[in-house]
């Protein structure tokens, strides 16, 4: 098992994405005035929601909300940095149903991800 330590992830996303030519915004305020942990963007393009899930408490209420708001605020795929990797069944559904890609993923795998969606975004 690992711990996530949001603080210090955040940090290295948002220098990461700094790096790759992106721009990461913590705490990025929705539409509707709710919250995502770090929103990256290319320019204006809205690329992928990144919510930092560090406990097990309430795990798939917090999915499904963390689903929700990425959806709302138009965000095409979500990343969930968590420990906690079992199938979440009807959400699961739920999310190919809004047309999201989720991934539940583990702190390690972010700066693949990233740089993978950086080669993928186009423009």
């Amino acid at each position: 098992m690992f711990s996530i330590k949001v603080k210090t992830l955040t940090r290295e996303i948002l220098s990461l994405a700094e790096e790759l030519g992106l721009k990461a915004v913590p705490e990025y305020r929705t539409p509707d005035g709710t919250r995502i942990d770090v929103a990256v963007l290319k320019g204006e393009k809205k690329l992928v929601a990144i919510e930092l899930e560090a406990s097990f408490k309430w795990f798939p209420q917090r999915l499904l909300y963390d689903v929700v708001k990425a959806h709302r605020a138009g965000f095409p795929e979500l990343w969930v940095v968590t420990q906690f990797r079992a199938k979440q069944g009807w959400i699961e559904d739920y999310v190919k149903e809004l047309g999201i890609k989720l991934a539940l993923i583990g702190p390690d795998e972010v700066p693949k991800k990233l740089k993978d969606v950086t080669s993928t975004s186009g423009e």
